[in-house]
């Protein structure tokens, strides 16, 4: 499968000071930073750098932006994220500078907030005596003397300066120093790099600019409505096209539409068509016709300019802020990590900033306090409230050595946990980042819309020229369907002029079509669906999943880990003659001492369970999907399968086959023991099945799918867990290596249509080859690296819900496409045929995009929870 991962995002601001990089190339021109030290096609040295543009909304918009992008020669790669407004550009580092970049994105008509390079910090100093512009200009010129510095900010309001630097180059204590040599002193310095944070505030400030923007349209426009009812239909207002003009003039030239003209002039001058063309188009030639009124008396176009300006601004607000309202799950999950910890540092406690954490560090977590980061219970006993990250909101019990997530709650107990993972390693700083990818990526459903989209606007300009000549020559021909209109729509004027009749044809067919709709609708229903997954402990990191997922077929089962608990316990031990129960207990656990693997360790904490002396083994070896062996106090002990022995030429003996077979019979799995070549005994251990995997089988038999299970467990054992909870097929005795031929078998078998679940890392290459790898959180981090789907919790309850999830998420999709392309085929024709007038239609438009935003937000009610 096509697996998109955006970079981690490196995108910094002051939260006080924006960096703009608007008219001051000077701030760019750091030495170049090499990424990775890769070589570029051209023999440069290619690097990345992450844009955030405020205004891509859509994936008509992210088309544009990239095109753009593209035509820089320089320019190898270009990945976007609607859903952080983020564009990642990979270019040649010797060729090209950022202001290169930013250039380009603004001649596809869109601006750019902030731009920055990889590895690069940011770093907040306190400065108290900067109280004016000329002394955090001698700051700015001290600082800008070393290598590395990228941007500064300063507030002199709130005496902070803001440094993005690139931490290969330059340093927290060199920068510190560098103001110090400006002759200011240094009272705090925050390090941090908050680079979805940075983000957010990025949207907040165009959320709020665009609210700005309504106002400034809204007002004026109120009036012309005010005054353009009693001058239509009471009594004519002296000097109402002089008022009417100065009124929308700001409206449709200024702070109102200043934006959007520019955006399309950017965007016709980069040779792409953007939306905003559309409006300038549909508010510019009506503003300015309506002007001849001053000079020849005609019907004023002046007032529809004005409101198709607003209305446009209305959308945009309006779109924006349910578009933050869909991806509210990011923003969620940044809010809720700790900000300080407490932490034991020569024995004295020290309340430090998450940022400063360090792995090792001992934490003290009090009752109701948020775990800081990712830790080891070290001392204490609590439980802690997981729900932030399994969707669960029952408490789960911890004590000593049980392992802790941070930003989860404790409840009552005092604990000491030692920091395992701290800052981009961390459970919650993964989710964000696979969250991030999900709501990036694509569904392949998406790629018809994403061409049809490229050429929808020049193909919208078309239309609308051929409607204006039509109506200009054939007005008479097209009358009898004004007047069918007429007795049918109310703004239908039968005896309109063919110069009228051409300039609302035209006019109208601009401000109804709609690309936004088409853009809108795979990204919002994504990042609804994915917000909704991360917030139960389901993480989709792939839009393909999202649509492979409604296809499946065929689940395939992990056994150890994933149906059962993958925390065995002995059971059985037994001697055969000539050897004692405990010794051959202690040759087995001295050997599987040397394992990692869980039936191992039950093996070894059954013997220190008895209280036996477990010596150290001699000469270990691994013997792969058979056993283990090693030097026991002299003696060589082997300790593993049938097969094992039979390899060995090894005779069980009778009473030794037939216990071996009765326990496997019982689901326990049961491992021979052999001393000098002799049949000792074995040793028993049993894996209880989850509480919810008969009952997610069950869920997954209900919805048409198959469900299987692989393991390397003999056939016996493998059946018997099968048969309690249901499984279909069960392939036992499979090597590691022979999980992807496996998977490949059964692909042959159901068209390519499989799933798989697993834990363990033997499994990352069958979850690669699955046609959704299915990984379960508890389980080892290349799993999940290779999976499209993480499981926090583990539970295959959680499965259920991911299927019903994405196919829920999937339908949405299908819907909003369905529902923006029928939008657009009715309303264009309808428009063109003169039946729809130019203020109706932008309402339409508007109302179109929060119709597919709306719709996709309705998924949150879809019910998911497997029934018990």
């Amino acid at each position: 499968m096509n697996r998109n991962a955006n970079g981690p995002d490196t995108s910094v601001r002051s939260a006080d000071t924006p960096m703009e990089v608007h008219g001051s190339k000077k701030s760019f021109e750091a030495e170049t930073l090499i990424s990775n030290g890769e070589m570029g096609k051209t023999g440069g040295v290619t690097g990345q750098a992450n844009l955030v543009v405020p205004g891509m909304g859509s994936d008509h918009c992210a088309g544009l932006v990239k095109q753009s992008l593209m035509r820089l020669e320089r320019v190898s790669s270009v990945e976007s994220n609607i859903a952080l407004h983020r564009v990642s550009v990979r270019f040649d580092t010797e060729q090209l500078e950022l202001t290169d970049l930013q250039s380009a994105v603004e001649r596809g008509g869109y601006e750019v907030d902030s731009i920055n390079r990889e590895n690069v910090a940011q770093l907040t100093l306190t400065v108290p005596g900067m109280g004016s512009d000329h002394c955090a200009g001698l700051i700015d010129t001290s600082i800008r003397r070393l290598s590395g510095v990228y941007a500064i900010a300063a507030n002199i309001g709130t005496h902070k300066v803001v440094v993005d630097y690139d931490r290969q180059t330059s340093s927290a204590d060199l920068i510190e120093q560098a103001v110090i040599k400006a002759g200011y002193d240094v009272t705090s310095v925050h390090k941090g790099s908050g680079s979805s944070s940075a983000e957010g505030d990025s949207e907040e400030r165009y959320l709020k600019e665009a609210w700005r923007r309504l106002w400034f349209a809204a007002i004026p426009t109120t009036l012309i409505m005010l005054l353009m009812i009693p001058q239509m239909f009471w009594q004519p207002i002296p000097g109402y096209l002089l008022i009417v003009a100065l009124l929308a003039f700001p409206v449709v030239f200024l702070r109102g539409g200043m934006a959007t003209h520019r955006s399309a002039w950017r965007s016709l001058t980069n040779r792409t068509a953007n939306m905003d063309v559309l409006i300038s188009m549909g508010s510019l030639p009506p503003y300015l016709i309506g002007l001849i009124g001053f000079f020849y008396p005609m019907t004023s176009f002046i007032e529809m300019a004005s409101t198709i300006m607003t209305f446009h601004l209305l959308g945009k607000y309006l779109e924006t802020r349910a578009k933050g309202r869909a991806s509210q799950a990011i923003k969620r999950l940044l809010t809720l990590g700790a900000k300080t910890a407490t932490v034991l540092r020569a024995g004295k406690e020290e309340e430090v900033p998450i940022a400063e954490l360090q792995v090792g560090d001992l934490m003290l977590v009090r009752p109701g306090g948020k775990i800081p980061t990712d830790g080891e219970i070290v001392d204490g006993v609590s439980h802690v409230d997981e729900s932030i990250a399994t969707g669960e909101s029952v408490p789960v019990e911890k004590t000593v050595g049980d392992n802790v997530i941070g930003a989860t709650i404790n409840k009552e107990g005092l604990l000491k946990v030692r920091a395992t993972r701290v800052g981009g390693d961390t459970f919650l700083a993964q989710v964000i980042r696979l969250v991030e990818e999900a709501q990036g990526s694509k569904v392949p459903i998406q790629e018809f819309a994403d061409r049809v989209t490229a050429r929808f606007v020049p193909g919208v300009i078309v239309i609308a020229l051929a409607s204006f000549v039509v109506w200009l020559l054939m007005a008479e021909s097209l009358r009898p369907v004004l007047l069918w209109g007429a007795n049918v729509l109310p703004w239908v004027d039968p005896t309109l002029s063919p110069w009228m009749a051409a300039i609302l044809a035209a006019v109208a067919v601009l401000v109804i079509a709609c690309p936004c709709a088409l853009g809108l609708a795979t990204p919002t229903a994504i990042m609804v669906g994915s917000g909704m997954g991360a917030e139960r402990g389901v993480l989709i990191r792939s839009g393909e999943a999202i649509q492979t997922f409604k296809d499946i077929k065929m689940v395939v089962l992990d056994k150890t880990g994933t149906i059962t608990e993958g925390k065995p316990a002995l059971t059985n031990v037994l001697a055969t003659e000539g050897f004692e129960e405990n010794e051959v207990l202690m040759s087995a656990a001295s050997v599987e001492a040397g394992s990692e693997h869980p039936l191992a360790q039950a093996i070894v904490a059954g013997a220190e369970s008895r209280n036996l002396n477990v010596p150290a083994v001699k000469q270990f070896k691994s013997l792969t999907a058979r056993g283990v062996e090693g030097v026991v106090g002299g003696r060589q002990v082997h300790v593993g399968s049938r097969r094992l022995l039979m390899e060995l030429q090894i005779e069980l003996g009778e009473e030794l086959d037939t216990a071996l077979t009765k326990l496997e019979s019982e689901g326990k799995t049961a491992m021979l023991v052999a001393i000098e070549g002799r049949a000792a005994g074995l040793v028993a251990v049993a894996d209880t099945v989850k509480a919810d995997s008969k009952s997610a089988i069950a869920a997954l038999h209900r919805m048409g799918i198959q469900v299987a299970m692989v393991t390397g467990d003999n056939e016996r054992t493998a059946r018997h867990v099968a048969d309690l909870v249901g499984i279909d097929e069960v392939l036992a005795g499979v090597l590691p290596e022979g999980k992807v031929d496996a998977i490949r078998q059964l692909q042959a078998e159901h068209g390519d249509r499989v799933a798989m679940v697993g834990d363990g890392i033997n499994d990352a290459p069958a979850l690669k080859q699955a046609n959704v790898g299915i990984a379960i959180g508890a389980g080892a981090d290349v799993a999940i690296e290779a999976a499209d789907v993480t499981l926090v919790q583990g539970e295959l309850s959680k499965l259920v819900e991911a299927i019903r999830l994405s196919k829920a998420t999937f339908r949405k999709i299908l819907e909003n496409l369905f529902w923006a392309w029928i939008y657009n085929l009715a309303a264009i024709p309808i428009a063109a045929l003169g039946l729809l007038h130019p203020m109706v239609g932008v309402v339409a438009m508007t109302t179109s995009s929060l119709t597919v935003i709306g719709n996709s937000l309705l998924l949150k009610r879809t019910q998911l929870e497997v029934e018990k």
